[in-house]
């Protein structure tokens, strides 16, 4: 079902949903997720090296081909290298750490521990940094593609 009175026409949950969840544990509930997974990609390219209170970080623009629900969060985690400010998938988040990979499988790039405690403390209690430059996508009801720069 999508919420086509509420801009921005997200999916949201029916109640058939919401009942089926009743009395099932968090571990269940994300067993089932991974059992049927879908594709997502993301592209990235560096816009500019920065400095964070003496800590090295990227602008980068980030593209969602697919359009997953956190794809951006958890594709950044995943590399290794989470989203300035991003306190569910960044260091120590609430969700799983590196996007839900083992750290064996993260690329030997990756920002050490150190550093993303450094750059999650210069963060804390500023909001992420993530920002549309561009959306598209085609109109729920008028079926019309739209775009926004």
């Amino acid at each position: 079902m999508r919420d086509y009175e509420c801009p921005p026409f997200m999916r949201v949950s029916t109640d058939d949903h919401q009942r089926a969840l009743i009395g099932l544990d968090a571990e269940i509930v994300g067993k089932k997720m991974l059992e049927s997974p879908k594709d997502s990609l993301t592209t990235y390219e560096v816009v500019s090296r920065e400095d964070m209170d003496g800590n090295d970080v990227s602008r980068l623009t980030l593209t969602s081909i697919s359009g997953r629900t956190h794809q951006l969060n958890v594709h950044c985690a995943a590399i290794g290298h989470a989203i300035v400010g991003d306190t569910v998938y960044g260091f120590e988040g609430e969700a799983a750490a590196n996007g839900g990979l083992d750290e064996s499988a993260l690329p030997e790039d990756k920002a050490s521990a150190e550093l993303q405690q450094a750059i999650a403390s210069a963060s804390a209690g500023k909001p992420m940094c993530v920002h549309a430059k561009s959306i598209s996508f085609r109109h729920p009801v008028t079926k019309e593609d739209l775009s926004f720069e």
